[in-house]
């Protein structure tokens, strides 16, 4: 069997790991670079050629969605496996013919059945009949787009408790000691997510912004941008403390563009 080259574009350094561990693992895979947003994945698709990436949906700069339609729209587009935080219901209604998705924690046995599933793409030339890849990715992604299961009400625990709150009522998400703090205007508890990608799966994406790996802000919930070193801005927010929340370099050109800083 040829070895198939991938690419690996996630922005938890964890989850990289995992992924590239558990590819070693197949013998058959080599990971010829790993990227931590949307835009070092294209650079590296440009560089590096990989038959296969692995593109995490929720990302920094640019969402998978938004990275999987400009490879979509490439002369030879490489195959690509989402690896996402939605649950199996919400997945089941997004495959229209794509090659495979992975949920988080990524399972072995899965790992192993998508890249079979990739090896009978590369090995199988396509017929007439077959749906090119482009078209195939570029449905995938409409399909993502367009339901995304988004939650309207997040349950926030509170000592013992769980309290419902509207979803645009959170003020901010903080990732604190492995638990994830949700803060509003009248509660501040824990999520029972395990990640900050999972939590930012079911929040409009319009909205909530990963302004930093450990946080997520709603746009519509900031008090004031205050100039950092570097070029770089603290976001106050609009919860009692006036908590300030750092923006990543990554991050802030996206954030000047939108408010025409």
């Amino acid at each position: 069997m040829s070895t198939i080259r991938a690419l690996i574009v996630d922005d938890e350094p964890l989850a990289r790991e995992d992924l590239r561990y558990q590819l070693a693992e197949l013998g058959d895979i080599e990971v010829v670079a790993q990227a931590t947003n949307g835009p070092e994945g294209l650079e590296a698709v440009a560089e590096h050629r990989p038959d296969l990436v692995f593109l995490d949906v929720q990302m920094p700069g640019l969402t998978g969605f938004e990275v999987a339609r400009r490879l979509a729209a490439s002369d030879a587009p490489p195959h690509v496996v989402f690896v996402t935080a939605y649950d199996q219901h919400a997945i089941q209604a997004f495959e229209v013919n794509a090659v495979d998705y992975l949920l988080k924690p990524v399972d072995s046995a899965r790992l192993e059945q998508a890249v079979q599933r990739v090896r009978k793409r590369i090995a199988t030339p396509a017929t007439p009949a077959d749906l090119p890849l482009n078209d195939q990715l570029a449905q995938l992604v409409r399909a993502m787009a367009a339901k995304p299961d988004r939650r309207e009400q997040v349950a926030v625990k509170v000592g013992e408790t769980f309290t419902l709150v509207r979803a645009d009522e959170i003020i901010y998400a903080s990732l604190v000691d492995e638990s994830i703090t949700i803060v509003t205007g009248l509660v501040s508890g824990t999520s029972n997510d395990r990640t900050l990608d999972e939590l930012q799966a079911r929040l409009d994406p319009e909205i909530f912004w990963r302004v930093h790996r450990s946080h997520l802000v709603n746009i519509n919930r900031i008090k004031e941008i205050v100039p950092w070193f570097s070029r770089n801005y603290i976001l106050r927010m609009k919860d009692a403390k006036s908590t300030e929340i750092p923006v990543s370099r990554s991050q802030t050109r996206r954030l000047r563009e939108y408010l025409k800083l």
